[in-house]
């Protein structure tokens, strides 16, 4: 009996954190903007638990610059929609300058975003406000960064 309870309740909890998210994994394009330089550049998301997902990013700036990211996001679905979330992340960046410089900077980019999956087709969109806080070379902060994308679900 507490097999089959264990078993009932596993199979409800699995359910369930597949419905928090309209997608496992998607690749995509992003666009990191506002104050300072402009980046664009490929991005890969996974959604490995019931509200957890980890996003990568390589972006590429005209200054010779190259960043290289992971951002852990707690992604939740706005109540009775599975196509539109919320999302707060965090994660470290390096960026590699190779104008002149030739050094790397170390930086934190919290973010908090949305993202809309499109019904019927295998496409998702994201928005997000995602200041820059730079930790070595000058430590600075800026608050006017804003990313978008555009991320095809693969399943």
């Amino acid at each position: 009996m507490k097999k089959a309870a264990f078993s009932i309740a596993l199979t409800i909890i699995s359910a369930t954190a597949m419905a928090q998210t309209p997608y496992k994994t998607a690749l995509g394009l992003g666009i990191d903007l506002g104050n300072g330089a402009s980046f664009f550049g490929p991005q890969v998301k996974h959604v490995f638990g019931y509200n957890a997902a980890l996003q990568a990013q390589v972006m590429f700036s005209d200054y010779n610059f190259m960043y290289i990211g992971a951002d852990y996001q707690y992604v939740k679905n706005f109540p009775e929609t599975r196509a539109f979330a919320w999302y707060l992340g965090v994660g470290p960046q390096l960026g590699f300058n190779t104008n002149g410089g030739n050094y790397t900077e170390f930086s934190l980019r919290p973010q908090a975003g949305l993202e809309f999956k499109l019904p019927e087709v295998p496409l998702g969109l994201h928005f997000d406000w995602k200041p820059w806080w730079r930790l070595n070379h000058g430590s600075h902060f800026t608050a006017g960064k804003f990313t978008i994308g555009v991320k095809y679900i693969l399943k």
